[in-house]
C-alpha cells in the first residue's frame, strides 16, 4: 500500500486533530500539512515542493472558502485526489465542489466510515472502488 501524503484543510482545530488521528490509525497516510483557512491552504500548496497525493477541503472556514481552495487545486501539477469533507454536503454543494474538480464529497456527519474506505482503496491502487461521484 501506498502511503498517501495528505494535506488537510479544516477550521475546527478539534476535528482537524480527531481526523489526524483517525486517518493515521487507519489508513496510510503521512500528514504534510494543515490549514484553517483559504489563503494558507492556496499558499501552502502553490508551493511545487509540497506535493500532495490527497487534499482534504472542508467548505467552510476560518476565513476563505472551501471553494477557493478547489479552484486552487485545479492548477496543481501531478496526481492529486481532492475530496470534500462538510457537514454541509447538501446537493447545491455537491455539484459545485464536484464541477470545481473534487473526486468525492463526504458529509462529515454520517460519511466518515465511507471516506477511511475511500483513503484505503486509494492508497491500495484499488480502481474499482474509486469511481467518482457524479453531481446530483
Amino acid at each position: 500500500m501506498q502511503t498517501l501524503k495528505t494535506y488537510i484543510v479544516e477550521d475546527s482545530q478539534v476535528i482537524r486533530d480527531s481526523l489526524i488521528a483517525t486517518l493515521e490509525e487507519l489508513v496510510p497516510v503521512a500528514v504534510v500539512g494543515t490549514a484553517d483557512h483559504e489563503a494558507g491552504a492556496v499558499q501552502w500548496l502553490s508551493n511545487p515542493d509540497n506535493p500532495v497525493d490527497l487534499l482534504i477541503v472542508d467548505i467552510f472556514l476560518k476565513s476563505g472558502s472551501g471553494l477557493g481552495v478547489l479552484r486552487a487545486a485545479q492548477k496543481l501539477s501531478g496526481h492529486h485526489t481532492v475530496v470534500v469533507l462538510s457537514n454541509y454536503a447538501t446537493s447545491d454543494i455537491r455539484r459545485k465542489c464536484l464541477e470545481l474538480g473534487a473526486d468525492k464529497v463526504f458529509d462529515k456527519s454520517n460519511e466518515i466510515d465511507a471516506l477511511i474506505s475511500y483513503c484505503n482503496a486509494l492508497a491500495s491502487g484499488d480502481a474499482a472502488s474509486l469511481a467518482p461521484d457524479v453531481a446530483p
